[in-house]
């Protein structure tokens, strides 16, 4: 999204790039609007000769609706682009709509179950991250008021936090974007730990519960041992899972006493197109180099965008939930089979190894630290407090964030 103005009223416009196959720039502005039954928008310029898209909300009998999405387009070169372009058009509208639609019925279930308590405030930190983007509408879609605590530098606006009734604290730099030199480690530690510290200096008066961001790293690499939130954590070996284990340790004990409840989330690899590790394996596999890591042994814990942002609901209404729980899916793989069923679900093969000596030349510490870390980490507490994950299975993850 290159540009948003105003929300659903007519004459609101968003600008998108790198549309369709050619990249091309599109300009849509809602030209109809009825509050709470309908909203039209029109293609201005784009890669379609015309595009209305009508957003229907209709009442039905039982007390539910039906969200029906209706599309009037044409492609550009007339009878030619039809010919060649009516085919691909079809099918990913289908898989669009098919996705958008699934969404919408999964986020109602999951705010459907707390529909008898009262709504929350948010204040949430790292609001530019992967899951942050996707948790700030999912919330206030379910009706709570939702604050980004707004960073700039070492500064952050700590009037956010006055009066809220959960702090989602996701702040930090990534792990993952660099090597791991004195300098981007002495960043890790400060953009979580220090900063987790300077907020809960700055709160007048604390928050009902804290949901602190955590890893699956914190249990370092254990090869094929089943993890719990009951297993020891930390890391023995002076290598870089130890030092992975240790920022994670750090960052839950700095957030100790932030709240009468605090919950450490433990996540472990977030399964979303649009950011994380996914996005940075697609292009090798889309061409057919991709496959499994140093072996394929080592276990991966892995969690859908959708199932996390729904732990985080059910963790900030859950008051038998207190301190940390695994934000993982209940079936790890292997990165054997994490590499095949990839594969298989963008049918493309998986079999081209990547072996450990070019992971510690490409990224040094990294590399043994978080890449090749084996973490068969199991949502207990989460399983038995009665949450129910959306994608258990890695397949359908996939296949439903890519929409294949």
């Amino acid at each position: 999204v290159e540009e948003r103005t105003g929300g659903l009223e007519v004459g609101a416009r968003t600008v998108i790039t790198g549309i369709g196959p050619l990249g091309q720039r599109w300009v849509a502005e809602h030209t109809a609007y009825e509050p709470g039954r309908m909203f039209r928008d029109e293609q201005r310029s784009g890669p379609f000769k015309k595009w209305v898209h009508t957003h229907r909300f209709e009442p039905r009998p039982d007390g539910t609706s039906e969200l029906v999405d209706q599309i009037e387009y044409e492609l550009p070169l007339g009878g030619v682009g039809s010919f060649f372009g009516d085919r691909f058009t079809t099918s990913t509208l289908e898989r669009m709509f098919a996705f958008r639609h699934a969404l919408t019925r999964s986020d109602l279930t999951r705010h459907a179950a707390f529909a008898g308590k009262p709504r929350l405030t948010f204040a949430i930190t790292g609001a530019s991250g992967l899951v942050a983007t996707a948790l700030i509408p999912f919330l206030t879609t379910g009706g709570h008021a939702v604050r980004a605590v707004k960073r700039t530098g070492t500064d952050f606006d700590a009037s956010a936090l006055e009066g809220a009734d959960v702090v989602v604290n996701l702040a930090g730099a990534s792990v993952a974007d660099a090597r791991w030199t004195p300098e981007r480690k002495r960043l890790l530690v400060d953009s979580r730990i220090d900063y987790t510290r300077k907020l809960m200096a700055a709160m007048k008066s604390k928050p009902k519960v804290w949901l602190q961001g955590s890893a699956i790293g914190i249990y370092g690499d254990r090869g094929e041992e089943q993890l719990t939130e009951d297993s020891k954590v930390g890391e023995p070996a002076e290598t870089g899972a130890a030092f992975l284990a240790k920022l994670c340790t750090d960052w839950e004990a700095a957030a100790l006493g932030a709240a009468p409840r605090v919950v450490p989330l433990r996540i472990g690899l977030v399964q979303a197109a649009q950011g994380g590790a996914l996005s940075k394996l697609l292009p090798a596999f889309k061409v057919g180099a991709g496959g499994p890591i140093a072996g394929g042994k080592g276990w991966q814990s892995w969690i859908s965008l959708e199932d996390l942002l729904g732990v985080i609901l059910f963790a900030a209404y859950t008051d038998s939930i207190t301190g940390p729980i695994n934000a993982v899916a209940p079936h790890p793989v292997t990165s054997l089979e994490y590499a095949h069923v990839l594969g298989r679900v963008i049918s493309r093969p998986s079999f081209a190894p990547l072996p450990a000596f070019v992971l510690r030349a490409l990224f040094g510490e990294l590399a043994d630290g978080a890449l090749m870390a084996s973490q068969r980490v199991l949502p207990n507490r989460l399983t038995a407090a009665g949450f129910r994950f959306v994608h258990p299975m890695l397949e359908d993850a996939l296949r439903f964030t890519l929409g294949r």
